[in-house]
This record gives structure tokens, sequence and C-alpha cells, in this order.
């Protein structure tokens, strides 16, 4: 148990890391790709909703720390993303390609609609984009394009990030 969290743990820093250093100083490339997003949804998936919404708080604190969004933003974000997704744990055959990418479609367009939400409450500290912009298009297609090679590498790390007690179909 305390090796999984481990794991999971510098896995999430790894990519919290990758992400705000260096693809995001990608001057090509419009949108990041949110690939702790897509690590929670595999680790919620496969472990359930308990999982998914501390890896998703953890991975959200990581981020809070390392960019300049709210303090709090990022971690409400992916705890729900990691809890709701976590719901469909052995419910979904996620060894696939399909499935991995309708699942990144759904959670980030999930994290938009909760991030309208909060910047109608907060609209000064929050940025938010368009729902028709090209930077949320990016984003939405890179989180799509990389669900299943994220999914596809992190199954490597199976034994490492998926609890035994029960697995997925």
């Amino acid at each position: 148990m305390i090796r999984r969290w481990i794991t999971i743990i510098c896995i999430l820093l790894v990519a919290a890391l990758l992400e705000t250093a260096l693809l995001s100083n990608i001057i090509f490339l419009p949108a990041v790709p949110d690939l702790l997003l897509l690590i929670v949804l595999y680790l919620s998936v496969y472990n359930g909703s308990l999982t998914g919404e501390t890896a998703g708080f953890v991975s959200g604190l990581m981020l809070d720390f390392l960019t300049a969004a709210p303090l709090g933003l990022n971690c409400l974000l992916r705890t729900l993303v990691g809890f709701f997704s976590g719901l469909c744990h052995n419910l979904l055959n996620v060894s696939g390609i399909v499935i991995p990418c309708l699942l990144a479609l759904v959670a980030t367009i999930v994290k938009f609609v909760i991030v309208e939400f909060i910047s109608f409450f907060f609209p000064a500290g929050v940025i938010t984009y368009e729902l028709l912009s090209m930077e949320f298009g990016m984003e939405l297609l890179l989180n799509v394009v990389l669900a299943p090679v994220v999914f596809g590498f992190l199954s490597l790390f199976s034994s490492f990030l998926i609890d035994g007690t029960e697995s997925p179909r």
C-alpha cells in the first residue's frame, strides 16, 4: 500500500514537472495537454473513487504550487474528476483505444465546465478560455490523442499502481 502510494506520488510529481516546466514552454504548442488529468483518470478507473480523488487532490496541490493558479482550484477540479471517474471502476474496459479517448474527452469538458462555474463566483481570480477557442480545442485534442498513450504507458507499471484486491474487466 505504501509502495503503491510512493509510486503514484512520484509519477504525479514527474508529470507535474513535465507539464509545467517543459510542455508549457513549447512555443509552437497552443495549449498544454493535461497529463495529470489523464493519470488521475487512469488511477481512478482502475482503483476506484477513493484512490482517484486522493490522487486528484495530490496532483492538484502540486499544480497549484507549481503554477500561478489560485490555491485549491486544481485540487477541487482534479478531486471531482477523480471521484466521478472512479465511479466507472469495474464498469469499463479501458485496455483499448476508444474508451480512454472518450474518458479524456468527457474529463476535459467537465474540467472546462467546473472552471467556468468557479469563474462565475471569482471572475478576477480564475483564468478561463472560451468553449470554441483554439486553446480549448487543442487541449481537448491533445488530451484525447494522448489518453491511450498515457494509459498504455501507465499499464507498464500496473503492478505498482493498481490495487490487487479487485481489477477491472
